[in-house]
Parts: structure tokens; C-alpha cells; sequence
């Protein structure tokens, strides 16, 4: 689609379904930095990597050791690396080019989530256990290091008192969320009391303390791409966006003046007094009608929109605000619940997870408007009679043509070379990125005349109530177009 024909006056979000993947039973997703490839876990221990321009599968890690159901998925910065976090709560690391695993490592406890370290150390990953505080994982070694959930505690770790109970005979714990800052040197963590502690990993120490009004469970909590504002979901129904004020960098340094210049007695007071220069409430968002849970919010690439993903039984809801706190967007799905959701980091695409294993494609809705082509260009409804002027096709004196530009027709042009764009060029970036996969050709399945292959309806608009599953309708690795689904009743394959 030509940029120069979009109304820019649509907003720039998703508004459709514009597609869905069909493999096994996906359970989660993750886009690469760039968006050019898509990672998905499913329920069978497999991790699926779509090519997101072509909709077709590049790559099936699939680790024999494995068959439980994958909690989670991360890449690593540069691309050549995927974190998979598994229900039997095994952490394994794969180099996404050779498809062979690079290291696996068992916790105790079943890992939600792991994320690995948003800089060039790929050995680090921070793990977000079912029933045990937040932990970093040394990769390489298996090493642990259980982090702090409360100000209380002395540096063990240790859970915070709750009413969850496991017949495992774990101690009763409430799953805590957790999450780099940009650069690494700093983990935010959401505590069951309410509070945001900000965390010096390497010394397991806190070093700050944001309330939040209420003192809900915090369940999510997640950085814009930027690292300019903090999300969080809370049990109260409620998103909320925090300014960051400490620099993306040296955020370590920072801390260590504020701590100086408080003047506080106690402990206590002191970490809310420095959390309060860390962290400014932003804005809030909620359905402020029917009071809505929130299964996963998330940023658009670009920080300008907020989504969040009911997580209501049978429902698949999008919200979509923008920062200034409007809700703009209510994307209706099939009668399916929403478990997994992420924004494309470049454009206007959000993708969504379905309970049943199905990934959709939200997409923009593009109306071309032809009057964005020059500013005296005019729409016409019918046909209209144009005389033209009497010198308007006579040959122009060579003196008013264009000159041409001193351009050497003999200097090569570099047509290889790749600029880096300022949204994605990073100083520490060390390694090239990994952007693309080799395409492995599938071999060709013989022709079969005369053979009846069932489907059920598939999906023709995103306010459809029924669910594009079929037994047969596609085979598993491809993408399933809506526009060109069968509606209703059977189709015959030749």
C-alpha cells in the first residue's frame, strides 16, 4: 500500500483480522526486534518460527526432552538466540540459525516467564516462577539468584504471605511480575502488596519503592520499546502507564545520588522517597462500565498505543488507547479467550493467541484517498468534459527545461550497504542482527483426485462469533487468508 494514498486521519492501528497461522497449539508468542520473524510456543513442547512477511514457517526447534507446554518465548537482542520457558520447568536456550539447543537448564519451580538480558550478555535471563520470587538464571552454569519482593526482605527472597496453595506442598505464594529496564542494570518488580520495587540484581538489593493507589496484586508489568514509560496490570482491573524519570543509561549512578540527598530516617520511607523521582504516574486505563479483568497489555511499538486483552471467558477483546488516555479501538474476535497477545515493533499489526491455538492478525483497514496526491487535486464523482488551454501541448523552448543535476553517471552506487535506521541502531549492538531465515523447501505432496477434504466455516469478518478451526481445512505451517475461506458448507480440493 502506498503511503501517499492512506488518509492519515484513520489512525494508525489495527482494525481487522486480517489473517490467522494454524500449527499444533500455540500457546504464546514474540516478535524479533525488528518484526520480520514470529515465535510461537506450543502446547506439545515445540517452538514455532513464522517468517512474518511471508506467513510460512522457517523454523521448528523442538527438543526431544521436552513435550510439556511452553509458557513463554524471548529473542535475544541481535536475533540469533531464542529463550523458551517450559511447564516442566526447564529454561532452553536455541541458536535460532543452526536450530540446535545451546544450553538447558532445570528450575525448581515452573517458570511463567523468562526474559533474557536486553544487552549482549545472553547467559542471563530473569525468570518469573509459579510459586518463588523472581530469579536470575545463569545460563551457563544453572546458577540462581533469588531476588527481593518486599523491602522486608533481607536479600533470600523471601514469599510474601498469601492465599494461593499448592497440593505440591510449595509454600503458599503469589505470582510476582518482573522485568528489565532497557539497558539491564535495573529489574522492576510488581509485588503482591501493591509496590514496585526497583532492584539492583548483581547486589539483590532494592533500591526503591513506587505505592501504587490501591495495593492490588500486580500481575503485569512491562517497559515501552523506548524505555521512557513503565505499564503495569494490577487485580483491581486497572493499567497504568509511569513516566520513567531515571536516564536509560547509568540508572544505577542515579540512584546512588538520590539515596544521598534523602534525608529520611527510616528504611522505609527513604525507598518511597527515591521511588517518587524514579517513577511519575502517567496515566490510568480501565473499563470503567463493565469492570474487566486484563489478561495481557502491552505497548505499541512506538509507545503511542496501549493495548489490553480481556481476559473474560469466551471473549476476544482488544482495547486499544492512546496515551492521552482515550479509548479508541475495540477489536471483537471470535468467541474464543485471549491467553497471549504482542504489537508488531514497526507497523500497525497486533497478534493475537486464542485458547483453541489459533493465531490471528489484527491489520489496518486502509481507505485510499487519491486527493493526497497534490493539493489541488480534485475528486470527481462522474465524468466531466476537460478543454484544454490552446498552448497547453506545445513543445517547450530548450531554454526552459529542466537543467540537468551534476550527477557522475560513472561513480558506482552502493546498492548493498544498509543504512541503520535511529529507531533500531544501538551502540552496543555487536554482532549483526539476525533479520531473516533460509526458506527450507516442504516436499510436494501427491495429487489426490476425488477426494473430499471437510472444513468448517472460517472466519470472514473480526466480528464473526464462530472460530476458523477445521480438521483438514489447511496443512499445519500455513497461513490462512480470511478473504479467500470457504464461508460455510465443505470445499473440494484439487
Amino acid at each position: 500500500m502506498n503511503a501517499p494514498i492512506i488518509d492519515p486521519l484513520q489512525g494508525d492501528f489495527p482494525e481487522v483480522i486480517e489473517e490467522y497461522l494454524e500449527h499444533g497449539v500455540m500457546k504464546c508468542i514474540a516478535f524479533n526486534r525488528r518484526g520480520t520473524l514470529l515465535a510461537a510456543g506450543c502446547a506439545d513442547g515445540s517452538c514455532i518460527i513464522w517468517d512474518f512477511e511471508t506467513r510460512g514457517i522457517a523454523k521448528e526447534l523442538h527438543d526431544k526432552d521436552c513435550v510439556a507446554a511452553i509458557t513463554s518465548v524471548c529473542w535475544s537482542k541481535d536475533g540469533h538466540c531464542i529463550l523458551v520457558s517450559a511447564a516442566d520447568k526447564s529454561l532452553t536456550l536455541w541458536d535460532v540459525v543452526s536450530g540446535e539447543k545451546i544450553t538447558r537448564t532445570t528450575l525448581q519451580q515452573t517458570p511463567l516467564q523468562a526474559r533474557l538480558h536486553p544487552g549482549s550478555a545472553k547467559s542471563l535471563c530473569l525468570a518469573c516462577p509459579l510459586s518463588s520470587a523472581p530469579m536470575i538464571v545463569d545460563l551457563n552454569t544453572g546458577s540462581t539468584t533469588v531476588l527481593p519482593v518486599s523491602v522486608s526482605d533481607t536479600g533470600a527472597g523471601l514469599p510474601p504471605p498469601s492465599r494461593n496453595k499448592f497440593s505440591d506442598g510449595s509454600p503458599p505464594f503469589t505470582p510476582t511480575a518482573a522485568c528489565f529496564n532497557k539497558y539491564g542494570d535495573l529489574v522492576y518488580v510488581g509485588n503482591s502488596k501493591g509496590e514496585i520495587l526497583i532492584v539492583d540484581h548483581k547486589n539483590k538489593q532494592v533500591r526503591a519503592v513506587v505505592p501504587i493507589s490501591g495495593g492490588s496484586v500486580i500481575k503485569n508489568i512491562v517497559f515501552s520499546r523506548n524505555g521512557q514509560y513503565l505499564l503495569t496490570n494490577s487485580n483491581d482491573r486497572t493499567i497504568r502507564i509511569y513516566e520513567n524519570l531515571l536516564p536509560l543509561k547509568d540508572g544505577l549512578k542515579v540512584l546512588d545520588e538520590l539515596s544521598t540527598s534523602c534525608d529520611e530516617v527510616d528504611e522505609a520511607e527513604k525507598l518511597k522517597a527515591v521511588g517518587s523521582k524514579c517513577l511519575a504516574l502517567f496515566r490510568e486505563f480501565q473499563d470503567s462500565i463493565t469492570k474487566i479483568h486484563w489478561k495481557v497489555p502491552c505497548f505499541s511499538g512506538d509507545g503511542e498505543w496501549v493495548v489490553g486483552g480481556s481476559a473474560s471467558k469466551g471473549e476476544h477483546k482488544i482495547y486499544i488507547w492512546d496515551r492521552a488516555g482515550h479509548l479508541v479501538k475495540i477489536l471483537e474476535g471470535p468467541k474464543e479467550a485471549l491467553i497471549d497477545l504482542a504489537w508488531h515493533p514497526v507497523h500497525p499489526i497486533v497478534v493475537s493467541v486464542s485458547l483453541t491455538g489459533l493465531v490471528y492478525i489484527w491489520a489496518k483497514d486502509y481507505t485510499e484517498n487519491w486527493s493526497a496526491f497534490a493539493p489541488d487535486f480534485k475528486e470527481l464523482e462522474e465524468n466531466e468534459e476537460y478543454i484544454e488551454r490552446e498552448d497547453e501541448f506545445d513543445l517547450m523552448p530548450e531554454t526552459e527545461k529542466v537543467k540537468d543535476t551534476d550527477v557522475n553517471e560513472d561513480d558506482e552506487v552502493d546498492i548493498m550497504t544498509v543504512e541503520n535506521e535511529s529507531v533500531f541502531s544501538d551502540s552496543d549492538m555487536s554482532q549483526e542482527e539476525l533479520c531473516f531465515l533460509p526458506a527450507v523447501p516442504c516436499p510436494d505432496v501427491p495429487e489426490q483426485q476425488d477426494k473430499c477434504v471437510g472444513s468448517t466455516s472460517k472466519l470472514t469478518d473480526s466480528n464473526h462469533s464462530g472460530s476458523p478451526l477445521s480438521e483438514e481445512a489447511g496443512q499445519n505451517g500455513q497461513a490462512m487468508n480470511h478473504a479467500s475461506s470457504p464461508v460455510e458448507g465443505n470445499i473440494i480440493l484439487f
